[in-house]
């Protein structure tokens, strides 16, 4: 319906470290949201979208956060939080301060790590990095580099064209 002028809960996501929380809410062609972040509430406001819907995020945290160390980023297709924690220490048992599940808060299982993780296990790194490390390269767009490919020679003899002693 064109004029719809509902408000909506946008998706959001999240997950965490000791320091931070990742926030990504999905708010797509959003032009200047009002954001508003304190030391224990996120406020956005705006709209976006093609029908143009206004969207409303209003996160009040499980505990507090540093304004002045936390980000955020406006993109086409979402804005992108990282949250400071006030405190660093052992993750928060959940994003909202009151115990209630929302439908509309989900967990980012590409950026989630779990607490007894560590971070120089290198779980970040990608296949690339993995296979030049072993000696194998990759190309951008993930097939092998051509140039890391012998090409087959058919006219020098292989090891396995050699001739076999006859058995006695």
């Amino acid at each position: 319906m064109r004029g719809d002028t509902s408000i909506v809960h946008p998706p959001v996501l999240w997950a965490q470290r000791n320091d931070v929380v990742f926030l990504t809410v999905d708010m797509q062609d959003m032009k200047r949201p009002d954001i508003k972040l304190e030391e224990t509430r996120l406020s956005l406001k705006g709209k976006g979208g093609q029908e143009g819907k206004e969207y409303v995020v209003d996160i009040e945290f499980f505990k507090e956060i540093n304004i002045q160390n936390s980000r955020y980023a406006v993109r086409p297709r979402n804005i992108e939080f990282t949250i400071s924690k006030k405190e660093p220490g052992p993750y928060w048992d959940r994003l909202l301060k009151v115990k209630q599940k929302v439908h509309w808060l989900k967990t980012d299982f590409q950026k989630w790590k779990d607490e007894d993780d560590s971070d120089d296990d290198g779980g970040d790194r990608n296949l690339e990095d993995m296979m030049a490390q072993m000696g194998g390269g990759f190309d951008g767009d993930g097939l092998p580099d051509m140039d890391d490919i012998a090409p087959d020679d058919e006219d020098k003899p292989d090891s396995d064209d050699e001739e076999l002693p006859d058995l006695e």
